[in-house]
């Protein structure tokens, strides 16, 4: 499917634990979600997570909701973890980020691995750059876009 819809907006103000879904934010050209601790110049700029994926580990017995793995976009509808780098997604009516890493390395396991035996964030996670900033909240669409965009 190419078209889905966002569930949760998470942030959190530093590094390494989970966020809250704060509903909405706004995305920042080349830094991430404004206020998140994880915002910074560079690939991993954006996490986002499949509300599919924490539905497997919900159905494996756990407690989770959106942000308790650490994405701040948890999204419905787009297999995120089958698009290839370089994918890009329009986010609402304006944003638009670039696919740039399919899942990630833990160097240590989280309290979720320990709780479930295993964790869905470094295999169907991904992380992206913000092309073009804009306003993101629940309910948005999320759209796989072909082709080239007008990059401002």
């Amino acid at each position: 499917m190419n078209e889905g819809k966002i569930i949760a907006v998470c942030t959190s103000p530093g590094k390494g634990g989970r966020k809250k879904d704060v509903g909405r934010g706004v995305l920042l050209k080349d830094l991430g979600l404004e206020g998140d601790g994880h915002g910074a110049d560079g690939h991993r700029q954006l996490s986002l997570l499949a509300m599919e994926s924490i539905e497997k580990m919900q159905a494996k017995g756990l407690d989770v909701v959106p942000g308790d793995f650490a994405e701040n976009l948890t999204t419905r509808g787009v297999d995120l973890c089958t698009l290839p780098v370089g994918s890009r997604l329009r986010i609402g009516a304006e944003a638009l980020v670039e696919i740039t890493q399919i899942g990630k390395v833990c160097h240590e396991r989280c309290q979720i691995y320990y709780q479930a035996g295993d964790c869905v964030m470094p295999r169907e996670g991904v992380f992206a750059r913000v092309l073009k900033g804009g306003a993101v909240a629940a309910g948005d669409v999320v759209e796989v876009v072909e082709g080239s965009w007008e990059v401002l």
